[in-house]
């Protein structure tokens, strides 16, 4: 082989080669190019470069500009779209019982504040029951309550304790009655006795407790003698438990109760016959033995001592 023969392989044309007329041109606008226009900037290689580089990114590469589109409902799995819907649900059912609970804590606090601030449910009415003794202006003076105050912020503990302090209530019960009303009950004191004092009658219950005072003696109650009546005394106490141990006979036939004191007690008869009593311990044994000797002649039956009686 001839000494020329490489340098002639190297400078002529190699078909499928990789170093002839092809390297000469990517020498010429290929990676060269591209080092030299970046290593001078403003010089015609740096425009070149530009203009390959936009060539290159609509070329090749496609268009790399992003927008941002609105994926329809089918670019989502079903699988998130389940998850979500539950996600969704379980808040919902997570903030019910807290809505709730804050819509009835609106509705009880605007309630309460009409109830107890307005005049919307104050009292307009009084309904008074079971009065005989006692007059509804009585009881209404007892009540004390302002028209219009609301029916709520009424303290019917008051109102009860003002309405029993009237001496014919034994019993009292208020209560309101919705919208505007206020209901007072009343259970009034049962007479038992008449105490005469002073040209007067004084009514009594079976406590022993004054409440009523009268010109005229009401008819149908036994009339007691007593110096001064009342639940302490014990001369009271005494008349009173007689009064109760009383036979329907000897009941009928009674003319009054003579009370000196808690051991002296008499019961006259009509027609002029008297018991001696004495104190009222064993009154039922003594009730017995005197209506059993009610036959027998005699002005003064003495049942003071039940298992010694005497007839004179």
């Amino acid at each position: 082989m001839s000494p020329g023969a490489p340098r002639g392989r190297a400078g002529g044309p190699a078909p499928g080669g990789r170093r002839g007329g092809p390297p000469a041109a990517r020498g010429a606008g290929g990676r060269g190019a591209g080092r030299s226009g970046r290593a001078a900037p403003g010089g015609p290689g740096a425009g070149t470069t530009r203009s390959g580089a936009g060539r290159t990114g609509t070329g090749r590469g496609g268009d790399r500009g992003w927008r941002l589109v609105r994926a329809g409902t089918d670019a989502v799995p079903p699988s998130v779209r389940r998850f979500t819907r539950r996600a969704r649900q379980r808040r919902l059912r997570a903030a019910l019982p807290w809505t709730l609970l804050a819509g009835v804590l609106v509705l009880t606090l605007a309630g309460a504040g009409i109830v107890y601030g307005t005049s919307v449910f104050g009292f307009r009415t009084l309904r008074v029951v079971g009065t005989e003794l006692v007059t509804d202006d009585q009881v209404r003076q007892a009540v004390r309550v302002t028209e219009g105050v609301p029916l709520a912020r009424i303290d019917l503990g008051g109102v009860r304790a003002r309405v029993a302090e009237l001496p014919p209530v034994a019993r009292v019960t208020v209560s309101r009655q919705w919208p505007n009303t206020l209901r007072v009950e009343v259970v009034e004191r049962t007479p038992v006795a008449v105490v005469p004092q002073n040209r007067r009658y004084l009514v009594v219950d079976a406590s022993g407790v004054v409440f009523q005072t009268r010109a005229d003696r009401p008819g149908g109650l036994p009339l007691a003698r007593l110096g001064t009546p009342g639940p302490d005394d014990a001369a009271t106490r005494g008349a009173l438990e007689v009064l109760a141990a009383l036979t329907p006979e000897l009941r009928e036939r009674l003319a009054e109760l003579v009370v000196e004191g808690p051991a002296r007690i008499v019961v006259k008869l009509r027609g002029g016959r008297t018991v001696l009593w004495g104190d009222a311990s064993r009154s039922d044994t003594k009730a017995q033995v005197a209506t059993s000797l009610l036959a027998r002649e005699g002005e003064t039956i003495d049942v003071r001592t039940p298992d010694v009686v005497t007839i004179r």
